[in-house]
């Protein structure tokens, strides 16, 4: 299960486009299952296992009118796992171009169908 997610950005292209963090409990945690919902002004991710709110934003009025047009959202989602995407202590160089080595980033896009309330 997530334990918490955290909305960066909120942008409109063409059509409305949600970055996100999640904050996984560990590294086989599988179990997510993002829902979107608008309630008046106010974007809700929630989680479709239980339906418990994970996160939630107040949107702009061109973003809303984006919302209603496609009843959708495209969801840009940046997996990180706690206790491995800290601050590397040891910086293991890589000899043939000199760059530091960093831990994988999983990242997931989908688009979700917005509930409107």
């Amino acid at each position: 299960m997530v334990s918490s997610i955290t909305i960066n950005k909120v942008r409109g292209r063409d059509g409305l486009v949600i970055d996100t963090e999640a904050m996984m409990a560990g590294p086989n945690d599988l179990d997510f299952v993002p829902r979107l919902s608008l309630s008046g002004g106010r974007l809700t991710i929630s989680s479709g296992n239980d339906g418990s709110e994970l996160a939630s934003t107040d949107l702009e009025e061109e973003m809303l009118l984006l919302a209603e047009r496609d009843r959708s959202a495209e969801l840009r989602v940046k997996f990180i796992v706690e206790g491995m995407h800290g601050r590397l202590t040891h910086i293991h160089p890589i000899i043939a171009d000199s760059n530091a080595k960093k831990l994988a980033e999983s990242r997931w896009k989908t688009t979700l169908p917005i509930e409107f309330e």
